[in-house]
Order: C-alpha cells, then sequence, then structure tokens
C-alpha cells in the first residue's frame, strides 16, 4: 500500500480529476434548480376560479422550464462530453452558466407570482434568463472549440452547427424580451436572424453528417462521428 500511495499524480491525472468535479457540480446544481423549481408551484384560487383551473398555469410553466433547464443541462453534457479536457476559462464560464441555471426557480417564482401575462416584468426577466443561458452555452463551445481547441475530434462543420444552434435559441429568447417590452418590430426582426441561424446550423450538421457517411471525417481522432451527444 505504501508503494502505491508514493506514485506520482501525473498530468492526466489532474485534468481528469478536474473534469470529474466540474461534471458533479454541474450535474447538482442541474438536478437541485429542477427540483426547487416544483418547489415554487404554490396556486392560490381567486375567488370564483376552482383548483383545477388554478393549477393549470403554473403546471405549465413548470413542465415548460423543466425542459428548458434539461435542454441547457443536454446541451452542457454534450460540451464537456467532447472534451478532452477542461481549463481555468471554460471552468469559469461554465460556473457563469450554472449560477444562471441556480437563479432559475426564483425566476419562475417571479414569473408565476406576476399575472400581467406575455407583456409582463416576470417574462421579460424570464426571457431575459433564459437568453443569458444560452449565450453562456455558446460563449463556452466556442471557446472550447475554436479558441482553447478544446474539443479537436469534432469536426469543424459540426462544431460551428452546434454553435449556431445556441446562439439560435439565445436569439429566440432575446426577441421574446424585446415583444414583453412592446418592440414587437424589433423583435422580428431579431427573429428573422435566428431563423437564418438556424437554417445554418441545419445545413452545417447535414454536412457534417454528410462527410461522415462518405469517410470525409474517418481521420478524426477516436472515430468520433457521433452527431448527437
Amino acid at each position: 500500500m505504501e508503494s502505491g500511495a508514493s506514485l506520482p499524480v501525473k498530468g492526466h491525472h489532474v485534468h481528469q480529476r478536474h473534469f470529474d468535479r466540474l461534471v458533479m457540480l454541474s450535474d447538482g446544481v442541474f438536478a437541485i434548480a429542477m427540483t426547487l423549481s416544483a418547489v415554487e408551484l404554490k396556486p392560490e384560487p381567486q375567488p370564483g376560479e376552482n383548483l383545477l383551473h388554478a393549477w393549470v398555469g403554473p403546471l405549465l410553466t413548470y413542465f415548460i422550464s423543466f425542459a428548458i433547464i434539461g435542454s441547457v443541462w443536454i446541451r452542457h453534457r454534450r460540451t464537456l462530453a467532447h472534451l478532452r479536457y477542461v481549463d481555468m476559462p471554460m471552468t469559469l464560464i461554465s460556473l457563469l452558466l450554472l449560477s444562471l441555471v441556480a437563479l432559475m426557480p426564483v425566476v419562475i417564482r417571479v414569473l408565476l407570482s406576476d399575472a400581467m401575462g406575455a407583456n409582463s416584468t416576470g417574462m421579460l426577466i424570464y426571457s431575459v434568463t433564459l437568453m443569458a443561458n444560452y449565450a453562456c452555452l455558446a460563449v463556452g463551445w466556442g471557446y472550447a472549440a475554436f479558441i482553447a481547441q478544446l474539443a479537436p475530434d469534432v469536426p469543424r462543420s459540426r462544431a460551428w452547427g452546434w454553435l449556431l444552434q445556441e446562439l439560435f435559441v439565445a436569439i429566440v429568447f432575446g426577441a421574446v424580451a424585446l415583444y414583453s417590452l412592446h418592440l414587437k418590430l424589433v423583435a422580428a426582426l431579431v427573429m428573422l436572424v435566428g431563423a437564418g441561424l438556424r437554417v445554418a446550423s441545419v445545413r452545417l450538421e447535414r454536412s457534417a453528417k454528410a462527410g461522415a457517411l462518405s469517410g470525409g471525417e474517418a481521420q478524426a481522432p477516436h472515430g468520433n462521428t457521433n452527431p448527437g451527444q
């Protein structure tokens, strides 16, 4: 046992430990945010309103929020799954994302407490927070794939496609925020930009799949041609 304890800690062991701790922290924050979102459900029937009707809005908001948080987790998991290691900037970007995810239960409470509907302050805060979540995902993936080269196994076309996917969702929520501010024309123009990014991301993804099928990406390390997770 003493001889085993005297073995040196090599560089790849350190990187793996850093990576594992980031994954554990991320999963914990996402799990708590999803759970606390349900705690915020406290519908109170208004005079003349039955309990079933009072539950419809809060439950719909909860399930939509759960799906969105789950989508953020899936995309963050995809990013981490393709990294060879994490450095300090990537760690800080992930921590910023997790801080926004942890705010979601509070944001949901604000949304539920605001009875003014889609043009309310609650909707504005909700959409801006989600826009910031996906903007962080885009920044994190952009840094990892194109600046720090932390994901060299992902083909360039697929990396660009994933980046545009994150930007597309961020822009959609940005358009919702603008709509909440009654800037309907600006919101529509922003949505058009988002639609263009979405079309471009789909084309890039198809290009990546076609390259994989034709053997153009066969030289990628570890044979990583999985377009999904």
